[in-house]
Parts: structure tokens; sequence; C-alpha cells
């Protein structure tokens, strides 16, 4: 495949080093091609150390010459952030958010006019090359663009496009899911304990039993509905633990975490365009 040229990562913290890991593993790019900017000293130093790329300290260091720009911070930091890149964006550079919960009209809005932009949510466990990721093209952005947005986020895992409308609900589901999950894999871990198994046994086999059963589900591809009633045989030990879950309101607890995070992530991106001075249509 084409190379995607040089990409430009404007923050060096956990998700830009998940993604040039994937990159470089995957063959998509090479050191010479991955940039970063970051001011912590420490944190260049790693990147740089680690995978060979170029760290530097300011942002205008890596935007000019960048041909897809990734906006790594988080949202909070855009407002200081976004006029910095206006100011030295080159007119034909791709730019990609990972900041969550930004609409791509408050991002058109402070970036020159005719700015291609892609706004993505990625998630967490692409740190391990297992990410779920969803993105959503200005109106600026063409074909092209999508592609190689597509092809920058399937170094970790995989892809949606999506309507913008979706992609706080995203944000509440995939975004902040893997957080969910490590409460249910520790959840179910100290029961493993309460019944006698040593601490990291039942850890290992919690992780691995919740890792098995999405495999399974992707791979079978029907409904876990079907595959929950698999398990459970008549009179059997699943489907006493069942009750318990349906008695405990587990069904509808994750519903409304998925809800009140989805709710949180649009009012991030109300916050911030009423401090970059636009709506959330990017109107002043």
């Amino acid at each position: 495949m084409d190379s995607l040229g040089t990409i430009g990562f404007i923050g060096g913290g956990t998700m830009t080093e998940a993604i040039v890991r994937g990159l470089l593993e995957a063959h998509v790019a090479t050191p010479g091609e991955l940039h970063v900017s970051d001011p912590r000293a420490e944190r260049r130093a790693h990147l740089a150390e680690t995978y060979g790329l170029g760290a530097a300290p300011d942002n205008a260091s890596v935007v000019p010459e960048a041909d897809v720009l990734v906006l790594a911070v988080k949202p909070q930091a855009l407002d200081r952030v976004l006029p910095e890149v206006a100011a030295v964006l080159a007119p034909d550079t791709l730019v990609v958010s990972i900041a969550a919960g930004v609409p791509l009209a408050v991002l058109e809005a402070a970036l020159p006019a005719g700015a291609r932009i892609v706004r993505t949510m990625p998630n967490t466990p692409a740190q391990g090359r297992a990410g779920a990721t969803a993105l959503s093209p200005g109106k600026h952005a063409t074909g092209d663009d999508i592609a190689k947005a597509r092809r920058l986020f399937e170094s970790v895992g995989v892809v949606e496009v999506l309507e913008e409308s979706l992609l706080d609900a995203v944000t509440g589901l995939s975004g902040s899911g893997p957080a969910f999950l490590f409460v249910v894999i520790e959840a179910l871990a100290d029961g493993g304990v309460k019944v006698g198994l040593h601490r990291s046994t039942a850890q290992r086999l919690a992780a691995q039993t919740v890792l098995g059963a999405a495999q399974l589900l992707i791979e079978r591809g029907e409904h876990p509905g079907r595959l929950k009633d698999m398990v459970a045989s008549p009179g059997g030990t699943t489907i006493a633990g069942l009750h318990t879950l349906e008695s405990g309101g587990l069904r509808r607890t994750l519903m409304d975490a998925v809800e009140d995070a989805t709710r949180r992530s649009s009012e991030l991106g109300a916050a911030l365009a009423a401090r970059l001075g636009t709506d959330e249509d990017g109107a002043p």
C-alpha cells in the first residue's frame, strides 16, 4: 500500500504511543515518518528512544510538515492547542482528532477554512492492537482521507465509519466500556477469591474468560443471548448465577453507565465550544 506520508502527533500520551506502536508493527509507517510534540521532556525521550521517531517540545515543529496530523490531546487542552495548529497548518494536511466529545464543527471553526478533518473515537485496548475506533469525516474530508484514517486505526484494531451524531454514543460504549469491563473482571476475580481461589489465579481466569467470550461472540457472529443460553443448562450452575445478576440489575446498570458516559461526552463538547466562542454547529 502507499505510504500515509509524514504523520504528526500533537500530544505524546498513551493513545499516541499505542497508535505509533501499531503503525510500526503493522508496517504502515516507518520511524522516520513519525513525529510527536509533547511538552514533557521525559515523554519525548521515551518515545524517541523506544520507537526511533522524532520528538519536539513545540507544536510548530511538527504541524507544518505533517501529511496527517493527529490531535491527541485532552478536550480541555484543545482551546489552547487549536490556535497554535491553525497558525502553521498546511492546506493539504489531513487532521485527525481523537479528542472525546469535540464536534467536527468546532474543529472546523477553529482551523483554517477548508481544513480536511476526520473525528475519531478510539479506545484503550488499542494499546494491545485490539481497539475499536469509530470515525466520522468532516465536510471537506475526501474519500481518500477516510481511507487514510481507516488505515491509521486499523493498525490498532477494528474501525467503523459512522455519522457524527453517533460518536458520543460510541464514546459512551466502546470509549468508556473498557473501564466498565475492568470492574466486571475485578468483580469476577473477587468472587473467585471469595470461594477459595488465589487472587492471581482468579484474576487470570476472569480476564481470560472475558477475552474468550468476546472472541467467541465475534467469531460466531451470533446474538449474545443465544451464546448465553448455550452455557446455561437447565437447573445448572450458570442459570443460578444469571438469576443473581438479573436480581442485582446488572443489565440496567451497564445500560445506564453507557447512557451517562454518552451524555458526559456531549457536555464536554458543548463546554469546549463555549470556550472557543462557538456553538456545537460551529457558529459564533
